[in-house]
């Protein structure tokens, strides 16, 4: 047994650690008196959904966020906050998009939005606008506001992300995997005339090559070969119950020092086996404190 093999004890269980922490951490962004209404998610795209003549455009790995028109929100309904000269071109009405700082950025635009003072590093983002949530009819209409807006009051630290319609399966496949070689994340399709409604639905689908899901931190196993005296992987549990290891994903830094005991961790896999197990698991993030 070595300094990398750490583990949580079964009383209490792990997640009562991570809430713990979460309780402690929670300060990091106000909370406001009023919150965004329930924002519009998407569902995951299955070959049984009849894209054709949808929109598509890349799914870009940010932080949501929310403009009501004065001030900047997270999903969650926690306060941003920006320095003025990021928000000063945006619109009087609510927009709903990700902050995002380019490809492969998440942590440090994450780092950036978690700060509660106004700061430069925001200079680094913008704000991708993907819906106007509380303009009339389909989103072919709601969108047209955004790109009437900007075209008339071009921002530096906002934009619209371009949509195209895609025609079947094959073509948002070949769409797919440009934008994994660029370095990108995956799709999003629409229904182009669909409403605004708030909570999942399938009007909006996530089209990616793998899936991700969470898990817990229950140990940490020391690692053999180049990652002798490190993290080697991580033994997670899924809230069913089910336990497997991580041991891909994780840069030099991260195996060094690796997600603490009880934390909540988001991974990737391609499917699962039939007892349940995620299938090439790999690592990808600590989940935000407190959650975006």
């Amino acid at each position: 047994m070595t300094v990398f093999r750490r583990s949580v004890s079964k009383h209490p269980k792990p997640i009562f650690h991570f809430l713990c922490f979460l309780l402690l951490t929670c300060w990091q962004l106000p909370l406001a008196d009023a919150a965004p209404s329930e924002l519009m998610l998407p569902e995951v795209y299955t070959e049984q959904a009849d894209i054709n003549g949808w929109l598509m455009s890349e799914k870009l790995d940010g932080v949501r966020g929310y403009w009501d028109g004065r001030q900047l929100w997270s999903k969650s309904g926690r306060i941003f906050t920006p320095p003025e000269e990021f928000v000063r071109g945006l619109p009087p009405f609510p927009l709903e998009g990700e902050l995002w700082g380019g490809r492969g950025s998440f942590e440090r635009t994450l780092s950036t939005v978690l700060k509660q003072t106004p700061h430069k590093g925001w200079l680094n983002l913008q704000f991708a606008i993907f819906d106007v949530p509380d303009a009339d009819g389909g989103f072919i209409p709601r969108i047209a506001k955004a790109m009437e807006w900007f075209a008339a009051h071009p921002s530096d630290y906002a934009f619209v992300i371009p949509q195209r319609p895609v025609r079947d399966r094959e073509e948002l496949q070949h769409e797919l995997e440009r934008v994994e070689k660029l370095g990108g994340e995956g799709l999003i399709v629409r229904r182009p005339d669909a409403p605004y409604v708030g909570g999942r639905t399938s009007d909006i689908l996530k089209f990616k090559s793998w899936q991700d899901a969470e898990a817990v931190v229950l140990e940490q196993l020391s690692g053999l070969g180049r990652n002798h005296g490190r993290m080697g992987s991580l033994l997670v549990e899924l809230p069913d119950g089910t336990q497997f290891k991580i041991g891909t994903g994780f840069s030099d830094e991260e195996r060094r020092d690796p997600p603490p005991l009880g934390a909540v961790i988001t991974f990737k896999y391609h499917g699962t086996y039939v007892s349940g197990i995620p299938r090439f698991p790999s690592f990808l993030r600590i989940r935000p404190v407190p959650d975006l």
